[in-house]
């Protein structure tokens, strides 16, 4: 698994706040009777995966002899369904450049404003991650995945004689931030 991630926050016309992250990692798991053992690195490499995988042996067979036939080649070929598609494998991360995304940012602070002379304070934020999952079974099987994911949220705070309010709202999807532009 690896996945990038990002967000940003405005506040008062100003990025308060921005963060990257990068993880990445390898896990493997094995089920013996009510047993599970699982171990994971940090890591992705051959050797993590074999490390993995030992370790995960050594636990799962402790006390326990047992053998599990998986199948010739052409048996596992015709146990695999066809793959499809839920949504698009955009990178979200590099759909816009850092500029258009504070632009966005300013946009949703303005059209806050605008809506009402009251509007005191506008917090909007931006958050996006890229994430690719692959998984093996002991049967030969792979599954692979590739999720973008988008959000956006905005908390606008009003005040009208001392009396202050404030509402949010947010939406996004496993899509790109071009999702939020007039395009």
């Amino acid at each position: 698994q690896y996945s990038r991630s990002e967000a940003w926050s405005l506040e008062e016309g100003i990025v308060k706040s921005g963060s990257f992250n990068i993880d990445a990692g390898v896990g493997v798991r094995a089920v013996s009777g009510e047993k599970t053992a699982f171990a994971y690195s940090d890591d992705i490499s051959l050797s993590a995966l074999t490390d993995a995988a030992s370790t995960v042996r050594a636990i799962a067979a402790a006390g326990q002899q047992r053998r599990q036939r998986v199948g010739t080649l052409k048996e596992r070929r015709s146990a695999h369904s066809p793959a499809h598609s839920l949504y698009l494998p955009h990178d979200p991360l590099i759909s816009l450049g850092a500029a258009d995304k504070v632009r966005l940012l300013e946009r949703l602070e303005s059209f806050a404003r605008a809506e009402d002379t009251r509007v005191q304070q506008v917090m909007a934020h931006l958050a996006g991650e890229y994430e690719v999952v692959l998984v093996a079974g002991s049967d030969g099987r792979l599954a692979a995945d590739v999720r973008p994911l988008v959000r956006v949220s905005i908390t606008v705070v009003v005040e009208d004689d001392g009396r202050r309010e404030q509402g949010s709202a947010g939406g996004g999807g496993r899509t790109e931030y071009g999702f939020f532009t007039d395009e």
